[in-house]
């Protein structure tokens, strides 16, 4: 197996993990708190998308999918067209509503983008470093794990708030 098919099975999951999450759920479960201030299923879905959206457009040198296909204006949040979810107070977490089949067409949109740069990928790209703001400086590789990392773990969180329902 080649290191970009591996990525591509990985970040397949996350895909498949955000439609079976968003399946059957109703707008009230979407925006519902777990224990009243917990991150909600569609804030976290929203959060998701926008992490794998700018990680992987920084990296592939293209524009995040949430501005060049106007996701940002159908959204219509209010925050600012740059916000991707760090360091929400509470309220802001609240601000975060979409439908789901919205919430879904964004992480599709972002996943296809994310598919099509990695199908350009060789095992030599992954040593390319992305960000040298860090010591040792992060390479494409590392920025690619920790970006599955961190979508894993957020969509896990949302499958959850999921499963405990009108509690």
């Amino acid at each position: 197996m080649k290191s970009n098919e591996l990525l591509l099975d990985a970040f397949g999951r996350i895909r498949d993990t955000v439609a079976a999450t968003l399946e059957g759920v109703d707008d009230e479960s979407l925006v519902r708190r777990p224990e009243g201030n917990g991150n909600s299923i569609a804030w976290l879905i929203w959060h998701l998308s926008r992490v794998e959206d700018l990680q992987l457009a920084s990296v592939a040198g293209v524009e995040q999918v949430w501005t060049s296909q106007n996701f940002a204006g159908r959204f219509n949040l209010p925050l600012p067209e740059r916000d991707t979810g760090y360091g929400h107070s509470s309220d802001k977490v609240d601000a975060v509503q979409a439908p789901p089949e919205l919430l879904f067409e964004y992480y599709d949109a972002v996943h296809r983008q994310t598919v099509a740069f990695l199908k350009t990928l060789g095992d030599e790209d992954l040593d390319r470093i992305v960000d040298t703001r860090w010591d040792p400086p992060v390479t494409l590789g590392v920025r690619l794990v920790s970006t599955i990392a961190d979508c894993l773990q957020h969509v896990g969180q949302a499958a959850y708030a999921k499963g405990l329902g009108g509690l």
